[in-house]
């Protein structure tokens, strides 16, 4: 094969070298075997790097290059991948790139679950963190999977070049195969892996021509979804360990209230309750099982005390928030005069937007497995932040970080829910188990939230106010544009504040506004963050998922006014962003953008609504279809989606995020909103708090853009887009904007 980019090992992405020495032994590790299509893959999840293992059940010595790969006598390679698994392909996307440059076959790849350990598995955008996050697995991962690849080959290569007495250069490798065609010469990896495990590191190893590529760019099926289909997956709510109990919290009623006094009686009254605990966030009932804990909570008698509490709600938040969306801000972003050339504009448009709380939803609740010994603490879950939660809980009970493991299982969806920087969930499961521990309990315990506790008591993405002002010339063009932006940071108070809050200003906050990408002369962006008691967080794309919304549909206001086509607007003032223009353009191509639409039925009307917008370095484009009924109720038909994410790894991959991501994101935009009443939260399930039922999910067309740059991420641009395009697609129909989310509105 060609080979024409060569990278030194010691660079800006490294490759960890292998520390197998000290990994604890495989206690429960489970594989799943795929068979279907003549392939065969396992997936081991959630437990500590099975190496020591395999020395002792394989003849010969396993070969380690570095801490990715792995390659045993029995001829498997084991691809251990640092970011968890929740559904967006991880665990498919980062073997592919080992197997790529190794030359091995996909049936030969198993796929492990890194331990937390930042020196060997950081984040390589976070520094010395790792963590799971901002659509950034694939993007920081893709020359360093590939050079962990790439290494062990040369290492095989140079094996069997002593092994055979032939130059190097002649061997080739296809399909876990080495082969000599002259002498004919031919051996496994496995076969080779006890030579190639004497062979030196190379320090630099030559990566493919992307022309060679022959998994990357390609459909490879996923790892997970036989283990996920047939139910074999193991999630934290699976997991079982020996004399393992079950807790549940009650949780404050109103944010900010505290426990005064409880009677834990009548809650050990009840069969399979062991224990009542205190915790700083509320009071845990521990049971034999969960059913027994949840009914000892329904009789614990907790007092608390509410002199401190939150006695506000939504409504007057955003009361509060148009007030002070009347007042400058911090400025974010300053170009021009905006200010005086509003002054001078002929026609000037305003509007006002609010975005209520959000609940994240995941479908699988928080949850984790706590056991502390008194000089060690594990945690099992679906882990996405290993280095915050290990210094955080550490401290918690008296530990240095290198004392907490934490074992990576599978999740069921997290949307940023589970990368909480407080760690709140999995710090009430360490004080559970140590407050079992301080009775002479040592025993592991599986902490449950249902629905319910999630719903109500957990973190949320924030209440904003946006209002927008510009200003057109007799021309129709944009000539000022002011854009305020009022809300909660989620960044403040937390590890990440010095990185990402700068001069006041939370960054994700005005995402999405203050890297506006169209071509406006005079363009102001401005902050206010008013702090609240309730806890927020991130949400699925951040910032994006309320600036997408208003600048988007602030946007197609101007272009109505000024007689403009919203594609044609938009291709106008985006000179100078090509990638955004290529997945516009795709988009609005394949949507078939100024053709007539097919007619409803009698009473309907149809319409196309556009929406551009780049998140986490994705740039992504949709055209909505929907249809209106004389009743005002309408349904979003078909979503027509183009994506420009650099390199497509698996492209089918790509697909699903982006049907994922338009999914979620019109679940928010069509019913989400958590209400808080008097301090509290009011949904409770999902009955309130809506998503998207199947038979609401439109036909969704994904197209790719070409591109041979590094990959961007994808598990979340897919989802702010997509409310901004149908809200066009309505407002095309009857004139006027949505400018408040949800788009419909709970029965109170």
């Amino acid at each position: 094969m060609d080979a024409k980019i060569t990278l030194a090992v010691d660079d800006a992405s490294p490759i960890p070298a292998a520390d197998d020495a000290n990994a604890p032994a495989s206690a429960g590790r489970r594989t799943f075997i795929k068979a279907g299509g003549g392939l065969a893959l396992a997936v081991w999840m959630g437990l500590p790097p099975a190496l020591a293992a395999d020395k002792k059940t394989a003849a010969g010595a396993t070969l380690t290059p570095n801490a990715f790969v792995r390659i045993a006598p029995d001829n498997t390679v084991t691809v251990v991948v640092k970011h968890l698994e929740m559904g967006q392909g991880t665990f498919t996307g980062l073997p592919t790139l080992v197997a790529e440059e190794l030359d091995a076959a996909w049936s030969q790849i198993k796929v492990e679950g890194a331990p937390a350990d930042a020196k060997r598995y950081n984040n390589l955008f976070w520094g010395p963190t790792q963590g799971t996050g901002g659509s950034t697995a694939m993007a920081n991962s893709f020359e360093q999977m590939r050079k962990a690849g790439a290494t062990a080959r040369a290492m095989l290569v140079s094996a069997a070049a002593k092994r055979w007495n032939v130059p190097a250069g002649e061997i080739t490798v296809k399909d876990g195969v080495l082969r000599h065609a002259a002498s004919g010469r031919q051996a496994s990896f496995g076969e080779l892996a006890d030579a190639a495990a004497k062979e030196a590191v190379p320090e630099t190893v030559v990566l493919k021509d992307p022309k060679d590529f022959v998994l990357i760019g390609k459909r490879v099926g996923r790892t997970d979804s036989a283990a996920k289909v047939n139910g074999s997956a193991i999630y934290t709510q699976d997991l079982k360990l020996p004399g393992m109990l079950t807790a549940v919290v009650a949780h404050p009623p109103r944010f900010g209230a505290r426990m005064a006094r409880y009677d834990a009686a009548p809650a050990l009254a009840v069969k399979g309750v062991v224990a009542v605990l205190p915790i700083p966030s509320g009071v845990a009932v521990v049971a034999k099982d969960f059913w027994s804990a949840r009914q000892g909570r329904e009789k614990l008698q907790v007092q608390w005390d509410e002199t401190g509490a939150f006695a506000g709600g939504s409504d007057s938040i955003i009361a509060d928030y148009r007030q002070l969306a009347q007042k400058p801000g911090l400025v974010a972003r300053n170009d021009g005069n905006s200010a005086q050339a509003l002054g001078n504009a002929d026609k000037v448009v305003e509007a006002t937007y609010t975005f209520p709380y959000l609940a994240h939803a995941a479908m699988e609740p928080m949850n984790a497995v706590a056991h502390f010994t008194g000089d060690a603490l594990e945690i099992w879950n679906g882990e996405q932040f290993q280095t915050v939660d290990q210094i955080t809980l550490g401290k918690a009970v008296g530990l240095p970080p290198e004392k907490v493991t934490l074992h990576m299982l599978f999740a069921g969806g997290s949307f940023g829910r589970r990368a909480n920087p407080h760690s709140d969930y999995l710090l009430e499961a360490t004080h559970i188990a140590k407050g079992l521990a301080d009775q002479g309990k040592r025993l592991p315990v599986k902490l449950v939230w249902t629905r319910e506790d999630d719903t109500s008591a957990g973190w949320y993405r924030p209440i904003y106010v946006h209002k927008l002002v510009a200003g057109l010339d007799k021309a129709g063009q944009i000539v000022a544009w002011q854009h305020r932006i009022v809300g909660q940071s989620i960044i403040a108070g937390t590890a990440f504040e010095g990185a990402l809050v700068k001069n006041g200003i939370d960054g994700t906050s005005v995402e999405g506004a203050a890297n506006l990408p169209y071509r406006i002369p005079n363009l102001t962006v401005d902050l206010h963050s008013p702090t609240q008691p309730v806890p927020v967080q991130w949400w699925r794309s951040v910032g994006a998922t309320h600036t997408a919304y208003s600048t988007e549909t602030f946007l197609d206001r101007l272009f109505k006014e000024a007689g403009t086509d919203p594609v044609a607007g938009r291709r106008a003032l985006l000179t100078g962003h090509p990638r955004h223009l290529a997945a516009l353009e795709l988009a609005a191509k394949q949507a078939g953008w100024g053709t007539p639409l097919a007619p409803g039925k009698a009473g309907e009307q149809r319409a196309r609504g556009v929406a551009v917008h780049e998140s986490f370095n994705t740039m992504v484009a949709q055209v909505a279809e929907v249809t209106r009924r004389g009743d005002g109720s309408f349904t979003v038909d078909k979503v027509t989606c183009a994506v420009e994410c650099g390199l497509a790894i698996n492209p089918d991959v790509v697909r699903a995020q982006m049907e994922g991501g338009i999914g979620y994101g019109l679940s928010g935009a069509l019913f989400g909103a958590i209400h808080v009443d008097k301090g509290a939260v009011r949904e409770r399930n999902f009955d309130a708090y809506r998503v998207l039922r199947i038979d609401e999910m439109p036909h969704i067309d994904v197209h790719i853009v070409p591109s041979a740059g590094a990959p961007t991420g994808v598990g979340e641009p897919g989802t702010p887009v997509i409310a901004p395009a149908v809200a066009n697609a309505l407002a095309s129909l009857t004139g006027e904007w949505t400018t408040e989310q949800p788009f419909i509105k709970a029965k109170a």
